[in-house]
Order: structure tokens, then sequence, then C-alpha cells
């Protein structure tokens, strides 16, 4: 599996989001589940039925 560095800032922004025994790799997907879903919103443009 690849490692990478994080800096000290970037380990104390993901700490803050970990809740109880969420991993980093946890917060991560789950920042990335929603980076996506808000891409495909975004692509899809606004809802214009209403």
């Amino acid at each position: 599996m690849p490692q990478i560095e994080l800096h000290e800032e970037t380990v104390r922004r993901l700490d803050g989001l970990r809740t109880d025994g969420e991993t980093y790799d946890d917060v991560v997907s789950e920042l990335v589940s929603i980076y996506e879903a808000e891409e495909r919103s975004m692509a899809t443009g606004p809802d214009e039925s209403g």
C-alpha cells in the first residue's frame, strides 16, 4: 500500500473530524464520498422542477 506524508496541520484537521474509533482511512473515505457527491450534483445542475 502506498504511503503519504502529511503536514502536521493536516493531521490536526483530520483529528478534529474523527469520532470515536474512526481511523484516518474512514475520515478520508467519507470526505472523498462527500466531494464526489457534490461534484455529481454540480454536473447535473440545479433542480429546475420546482
